[in-house]
């Protein structure tokens, strides 16, 4: 069933009955698997990715690196479980590297985000460091091309041909 999870993962509005007869299966027998994915937890959620950039002009999002202390006996999972309870947190990813977590993060302004680092989000006491990377442009997100055929700002360009 990897080839009903592709089909929903690339478009979560498909009806039961176009996953079937793409799938060669029956309505009910692509209801079921849906419900069982569901309740096993495979299937978390069904997403809009939405080009924020044309909504809200001033939405700002930043990626930031964490280098924290770990609990004993807990590892990473009790800072990163705090961290993601914040409503500004979108995403939380354990990584590795020269940084142990990536935090995607949203705001009004850079300055929202740049207070939410500073007053919230360093001062936990797992948190040895912060390095904050603001989101210009999104360009492709969850493997959906954002602004494709769209004029581009020229003065982002390197080259002239």
């Amino acid at each position: 069933m990897d080839q009903l999870l592709s089909l929903l993962s690339e478009n979560a509005r498909l009806t039961v009955g176009q996953i079937a007869a793409m799938l060669n299966l029956t309505e009910k027998e692509v209801a079921e698997e849906i419900d069982r994915y569901e309740k096993e937890g495979i299937i978390r959620g069904y997403k809009t990715i939405v080009n924020w950039e044309k909504v809200d002009k001033n939405k700002a999002s930043a990626l930031i690196e964490l280098r924290v202390s770990p609990k004993r006996d807990r590892g990473f999972d009790e800072i990163a479980g705090r961290i993601m309870q914040f409503e500004e947190v979108e995403s939380v990813y354990l990584m590795s590297g020269g940084y142990d977590l990536a935090v995607r993060v949203h705001g009004k302004s850079m300055q929202d985000i740049a207070m939410f680092v500073m007053r919230r989000l360093a001062p936990l006491d797992s948190v040895l460091s912060t390095a904050t990377h603001f989101i210009l442009t999104r360009y492709k997100d969850d493997n959906v091309i954002l602004n494709a055929g769209e004029v581009q700002d020229e003065r982002r360009s390197v080259f002239s041909d």
